[in-house]
């Protein structure tokens, strides 16, 4: 394990320590990643045990059901608006963050692109990543 990931919000109210690896590191180009970000894709990193994350600060949530059918709850800061995280309540032991929200979003390293079928030609990835049409199973 190299440092813990570290990050949160634009403000500051809401910061989260990983003491974890990622499991995946992906751009989603789904229809409501697009609505999310106002833009393309969001850009995110999946940790695979929730009990790796120290949280500080209190989120304000929206669920959502997601294009697989299961609720994914976004949450953000009441105070400036910035998305910081994600969780699913059919895979409760995974936490997403956004990449963006990272201290350092240097050390983000997408792998793939999930709901490539969803993209714009606008929004041109990386055409060396694999792509999917939807999420692959983990």
């Amino acid at each position: 394990m190299s440092e813990p990931y570290t990050g949160g919000c634009a403000c500051g109210a809401i910061r989260y320590d990983i003491s974890a690896e990622p499991l995946v590191s992906n751009h989603c180009q789904c229809r409501d990643c697009q609505r999310k970000s106002g833009t393309g894709h969001g850009s995110y990193m999946t940790f695979a045990q929730r009990r790796d994350v120290t949280l500080a600060g209190d989120a304000t949530h929206w669920e959502i059901v997601g294009a697989s059918g299961n609720v994914k709850t976004r949450s953000f800061c009441p105070t400036c608006g910035s998305p910081v995280y994600l969780t699913f309540a059919a895979m409760p032991d995974l936490f997403t963050i956004h990449a963006a929200s990272l201290d350092d979003p240097g050390r983000y390293v997408p792998q793939i692109v999930t709901y490539a079928s969803s993209g714009h030609a606008w929004d041109r990835l990386d055409p060396a990543l694999p792509t999917f049409d939807k999420m692959p199973p983990m």
